[in-house]
C-alpha cells in the first residue's frame, strides 16, 4: 500500500525539528511524534491482516484498525498544538511533518472504508444468493409467472395515450387553420380601413381648401364694395 513518501527517508529531519536540545516544548513534543508515526507504520502492516482473516475475527481486526487511528487523530490534535508554538524558524517544518502525518493516516482511514465497504456488498451478495438456492418454487408460485394482464393493461393504456396524443395533435392543427384564415381576414380589413382613412383625409383636405375659399372670396366680397362705394362718392362729388 502507497500512502505517500516513507517517512523512514526523514528521519534526520525529524531529529532536526524536535532535537532534544532545543526548548523544553521541543523536547515534549518529539516522543509523541516519534510514538505517533509507529503507530501509523503499525497500522500500514495491521491493514494486511484485512485480506487474511475469517469471517469470525474480520470484525475485531477491523474495530482494532479503527480504534488506532481514531488514537492517532487524537495525538495528531495535540501535535497541531504544539507545532503551532514552536519557534518561527521550526514552526514550517513542524507543521509539514504533522501535515505528512495527517495525510497517511487519512489515506488508512479511506483504505479501511472502502474495504468495509467491499465486504458489505460481498456479504450482501451472499446472503441474496443462498436465500435465492435455498427458496422452493412451485407451478402456481405468483413469482414465477409471467404478468400477462398488466403487461395487456399496460399496452393499452399506451394506446388511449397515443390516441389522446394524435387528437390533441389534431385539434391543435386545426387551431392553427383558423388563426391563419382570422389572419387573412385581419389583413383585409387593415385594408379596408387603410382605405378608408385615406378617403378621408382626402375629404377633410378639400373640405379645409373651400372653407380657406370661403374665407378669402369674403373678404375680397367686402373689399369689392367697399371700393365701389368710393369710386361712386368721388364721381358725385366732383361731376356734380
Amino acid at each position: 500500500m502507497v500512502l505517500g513518501p516513507k517517512t523512514e527517508a526523514g528521519s534526520g529531519f525529524v531529529v532536526d525539528v524536535f532535537r532534544g536540545t532545543g526548548s523544553p516544548r521541543d523536547r515534549a513534543m518529539e516522543p509523541l511524534y516519534q510514538q505517533t508515526h509507529k503507530q501509523v507504520h503499525e497500522i500500514q502492516s495491521h491493514m494486511g491482516r484485512l485480506e487474511t482473516s475469517d469471517k469470525e475475527s474480520l470484525h475485531l481486526v477491523e474495530n482494532e484498525i479503527q480504534a488506532r487511528i481514531d488514537q492517532i487523530f487524537s495525538s495528531l490534535e495535540r501535535l497541531e498544538i504544539l507545532s503551532s508554538k514552536e519557534p518561527p524558524n521550526k514552526r514550517q517544518n513542524a507543521k509539514l511533518r504533522v501535515d505528512q502525518l495527517k495525510y497517511d493516516v487519512q489515506h488508512l482511514q479511506t483504505a479501511l472504508r472502502n474495504f468495509q465497504h467491499r465486504r458489505y456488498a460481498r456479504e450482501q451478495q451472499e446472503r441474496q444468493r443462498e436465500e435465492l438456492l435455498a427458496r422452493t418454487f412451485t407451478t402456481n408460485d405468483s413469482d414465477t409467472t409471467i404478468p400477462m394482464d398488466e403487461s395487456l393493461q399496460f399496452n393499452s393504456s399506451l394506446q388511449k395515450v397515443h390516441h389522446g396524443m394524435d387528437d390533441l395533435i389534431g385539434g391543435g392543427h386545426s387551431i392553427l387553420e383558423g388563426l391563419r384564415a382570422q389572419r387573412m381576414t385581419l389583413k383585409g380589413t387593415q385594408k379596408k380601413i387603410l382605405d378608408i382613412a385615406n378617403t378621408l383625409g382626402l375629404s377633410n383636405t378639400v373640405m379645409r381648401l373651400i372653407e380657406k375659399r370661403a374665407f378669402q372670396d369674403k373678404y375680397l366680397m367686402i373689399g369689392g364694395m367697399l371700393l365701389t362705394c368710393v369710386i361712386m362718392f368721388l364721381v358725385v362729388q366732383y361731376l356734380t
